[in-house]
């Protein structure tokens, strides 16, 4: 959604608030797309602190659906962002404010590119279904919480190769 910030910025001492939602259903990440299962609403305070100057607080939650590091069972993973940024009206159309406020093009405020760019920021580094999942077997692919398939998985040390060699001739 889009929302017009002239007002806020030309009035000292306004204070506005703003409860929406967020509209994707699919959060995209190094290509790969994760479900919205859950999701709040977006609330956000905009506060005039001084003429040109606004400061953004905002929260969200959002339940995602995202496969187990290990057995690629899929999990559902909440996320609850708070938002808090400090946005500056001579900043609006600088090179500088291009990269740290994509979210802001003009004088209108992407409340959807914002909180996109709070879950990149928040999204975890790696999501297991459990803490002691076992994977997936590398020779047959079975999921090893549901039961031991019973392949050989020993890996020999390749630098020990030449060593075998020698033994088997």
């Amino acid at each position: 959604m889009l929302y017009n910030l002239t007002d806020i910025f030309s009035s000292e001492g306004k204070v506005e608030n703003l409860t929406t939602t967020y509209e994707p259903k699919v959060v995209v990440m190094q290509s790969e797309e994760f479900p919205i299962c859950e999701r709040g609403g977006l609330s956000l305070t905009l506060t005039n602190r001084a003429k040109g100057e606004v400061h953004l607080q905002g929260e969200i939650s959002l339940v995602c659906e995202i496969p187990c590091g290990r057995c690629l069972k899929p999990v559902k993973v909440p996320l609850e962002l708070k938002l808090e940024e400090n946005l500056r009206e001579n900043m609006i159309g600088t090179p500088e404010a291009a990269d740290e406020m994509s979210y802001v093009t003009g004088y209108e405020l992407d409340t959807d590119a914002l909180v996109g760019n709070e879950i990149m920021i928040n999204w975890p580094m790696k999501v297991l279904c459990r803490d002691d999942c076992k994977g997936i077997c590398t020779v047959c692919g079975k999921n090893l919480n549901e039961e031991e398939c019973g392949c050989d998985t020993f890996v020999p040390d390749p630098r020990m190769a030449v060593l075998k060699d020698i033994f088997n001739a």
